[in-house]
């Protein structure tokens, strides 16, 4: 034990001695944490739209100023026909073409359903699924408004109205924060459990101590738990910040225990050190280990759920998410966030984080001792 003091003695004064680390370890996550939010916004606005007014009604144009003022559409084209609408797209002035038929006016007030054709620039894709949907769910509001209306007018067969009342369990107010400052919280986590601990241990490799303390009386597991601990005890330390500026900045809290989320995180670095560990075992030179890093925190980031959902990925990608760590991470923080999970409701996902932590110190430590025996 009393090695194993020394040797953390020892690596916390190197951290803390490296102005560079510092800023990676502190200042970098605190950044990313407060513009990726703010940037990476699920809701795409300012959707260039053309309409194609073929009916002139009051009706069209009550239709037309709804979708200019919901906010998600700007209108910068309005039409006389089709083709010149199709000339903004191929123009890149619209992004998407509403077309309103002739009888639309005459159709809504006989009961019937006018056609409306709502083409999108397929271009940008998000814009073209995002916008289309927006519009749909504008059309509906709007046809919605209109028959209330004509409900209101006496009639021998008034049309029935089912209500619909929605409820947004979790997130009343579909705050799209809430849902992502959890998880770049937990990216940013592990960039520094994987990342800066590689970087550390492979340094020891190119400077030429690590020779040194393999012929030291120092045990191995003295050395590797030196190595680990004091990125443990940052990334957690990380964690609580980052905790602290998510609120701050967003007003983000997590709504269930502040110690479940500590236990959670904790299980789940021990794996995440282990990655940092492992890599470290194969790389030479701190820019393999960068670049060995980079390469997994990018799929880390793009397969764990935290801008794309697991279940709307290809089934040959939900397979390969299963052995994703961040993905479980991703998902058990969000659970105690924004539901209040316990420890129980988070079984499966400590089970996997647990195994991933057996399975990649272990594999570390086997190729570190071949490696080096």
């Amino acid at each position: 034990m009393k090695v194993l003091l020394v040797i953390l003695r020892k690596e916390f004064i190197q951290i803390f001695r490296d102005p560079a680390i510092l800023r990676m370890i502190f200042i970098m996550p605190i950044i990313q944490l407060i513009l990726i939010p703010l940037a990476a916004d699920y809701e795409v606005r300012n959707i260039n739209l053309s309409v194609v007014d073929n009916d002139h009604s009051t009706y069209s144009q009550r239709l037309v100023q709804k979708l200019a003022a919901s906010g998600y559409f700007k209108l910068t084209d309005y039409s006389g026909s089709y083709e010149e609408a199709m000339g903004a797209i191929e123009e890149d002035q619209a992004d998407l073409i509403i077309e309103i038929p002739v009888s639309f006016e005459r159709d809504l007030i006989r009961e019937e359903e006018p056609q409306i054709a709502v083409s999108a620039n397929a271009a940008n894709g998000v814009k073209a699924s995002l916008g289309g949907a927006y519009a749909a769910t504008i059309l509906r509001d709007f046809n919605q408004e209109i028959r209330e209306e004509l409900i209101s007018i006496p009639r021998p067969s008034p049309l029935p109205i089912l209500p619909v009342k929605p409820v947004n369990w979790y997130n009343p107010h579909l705050n799209y924060k809430k849902f992502m400052v959890p998880g770049v919280l937990a990216i940013l986590v592990t960039m520094v459990g994987s990342f800066l601990c590689a970087l550390n241990i492979v340094r020891e490799k190119e400077v030429g101590t690590i020779e040194q303390l393999n012929v030291t009386p120092i045990r191995k597991i003295h050395f590797i738990l030196g190595k680990l601990i004091p990125f443990w005890v940052l990334a957690m330390i990380i964690l609580a910040v980052g905790m602290g500026v998510g609120y701050a900045v967003f007003r983000v809290w997590p709504v269930g225990s502040l110690g479940v989320l500590f236990v959670v995180s904790a299980i789940y670095l021990l794996g995440v050190l282990g990655i940092g560990l492992l890599v470290s075992t194969y790389a030479e030179t701190q820019q393999q280990a960068s670049l060995m890093s980079f390469f997994l925190v990018m799929i880390f980031v793009l397969m764990g759920g935290l801008y794309t959902p697991i279940e709307s990925m290809p089934h040959w990608a939900q397979v390969v998410t299963r052995f994703n760590p961040p993905a479980y991470y991703i998902e058990a923080i969000r659970m105690i966030s924004l539901k209040g999970s316990s420890l129980a409701d988070l079984r499966p996902q400590l089970t996997a984080m647990v195994a991933f932590a057996i399975g990649f110190n272990g594999w570390a430590v086997w190729n570190y001792q071949k490696v080096k025996g």
